[in-house]
């Protein structure tokens, strides 16, 4: 996970990292003892640092927020977006599991999983701000709209190209399918986000004249 590399992690960030990748690989199904185990902790500890499994799965969540917060503003609102979407994509397997996480999240349903979607929609309206005013992103007649679309359209990919790819029984290896999603989505993406769709803004202008 691209997350940390510093290898004197405190015991609580340490279990919450092993958390995230062992939530990931197996849901939310699993077990403390399995998420201690992975961290070489004791499952009275993992109790003492977070509560429970829901206090667990909160900081996960805040941490998944942070790094994704972070990696898309250093990207958007850098000086030189192209290099640092170039950088980013290089090395876009170790985001693997973040990708499990959010994915296994958004599959679970219910309070926390729309709790991360909507924390992650307002994250992105602010990270996408901030490219608009650093100047690599166009300025948006609805901001908070703009933002809710783009995750709604990223996360719903990767949930249908992850569901397209599962196959019983058999466990799917997430970094590799970071990679290929990235591989295969990020050309039209850039094309549609660069160039646009439509050649005639009428249609837009028509809507919002009428709402």
């Amino acid at each position: 996970m691209k997350p940390t590399t510093t290898s004197d992690l405190t015991t609580a960030a340490r279990i919450r990292d092993a958390a995230i990748e062992v939530f990931g690989e197996h849901g939310f199904q699993v077990g403390v003892r399995v998420i201690a185990a992975a961290a070489g902790v004791s499952p009275g500890l993992v109790n003492h640092h977070f509560g429970s499994k829901d206090g667990l799965r909160a900081a996960c969540d805040e941490r998944v927020q942070q790094l994704t917060r972070d990696e898309k503003a250093k990207t958007i609102a850098g000086p030189n977006i192209a290099k640092g979407m170039l950088a980013a994509l290089a090395d876009i397997e170790e985001y693997g599991p973040l990708v499990a996480y959010m994915v296994r999240s958004l599959q679970s349903g219910g309070p926390l999983a729309e709790s991360l979607f909507e924390h992650m929609v307002s994250d992105a309206e602010v990270y996408i701000q901030a490219g608009v005013d650093a100047g690599t992103i166009k300025p948006s007649r609805d901001p908070a709209a703009r933002a809710r679309y783009i995750m709604m359209l990223n996360l719903g990919a990767t949930l249908l190209y992850v569901q397209m790819r599962q196959k019983p029984g058999e466990k799917l290896d997430f970094r590799k399918i970071t990679r290929e999603l990235t591989d295969e989505l990020t050309p039209p993406a850039l094309e549609f986000y660069t160039q646009g769709l439509l050649t005639d803004p009428t249609i837009l202008d028509t809507l919002n004249k009428e709402t």
